[in-house]
């Protein structure tokens, strides 16, 4: 995936960051590009994205940005809430933060939906709570809008359309 030009963050996104100060905190220079997908790294993808798809109830939010939260391990939660607890728990478990980037999509339906896509030397992954099975970016069936840029977790990135 290319990276475009530099956007505005969701302001939702910004609204979490208040709220979870440390999870949007800048982490100490940039080191490194996508990560190896080692064995250990795998477990860690398919474990995470199992167990945050399962332990959340899903709960849609009808109230547009007045009822916009994203909380981190929520009992009931949307597609933000999934994406940022599995970027907190792969971040527990020490993944460098330059390789999980919340990005905003557009499903079929023409709904806007975040999920967390995970930057390795393999390929980029997408994490998903529509879908248990990991896939690489290209194969997911959505229209990518914008994405957190590894460099800063505050820099959001349009994506490029001549690079799809």
């Amino acid at each position: 995936m290319e990276l475009g030009r530099p956007t505005l963050p969701p302001l939702t996104y910004t609204m979490f960051c208040l709220r979870y100060e440390a999870e949007c905190r800048s982490r100490r220079g940039f080191r490194g590009g996508p990560v190896r997908l080692t064995e250990e790294r795998w477990a860690d993808l398919l474990e995470v994205n199992g167990l945050v798809n399962l332990s959340v109830v899903p709960a849609p939010n009808h109230l547009g940005l007045d009822g916009e939260a994203w909380s981190i391990n929520p009992d009931r939660g949307d597609c933000n809430d999934y994406a940022v607890s599995k970027r907190h728990e792969l971040l527990q478990r020490g993944w460098p933060a330059r390789a999980l980037l919340l990005s905003e999509v557009i499903v079929s339906s023409g709904e806007h939906h975040l999920v967390l896509l995970v930057r390795t030397r393999s390929g980029d992954l997408v994490l998903d709570n529509l879908a248990s099975e990991i896939k690489l970016w290209s194969r997911v069936p959505y229209r990518w809008v914008r994405v957190q840029m590894p460099s800063s977790n505050q820099l959001w990135s349009t994506i490029d359309r001549g690079k799809v």
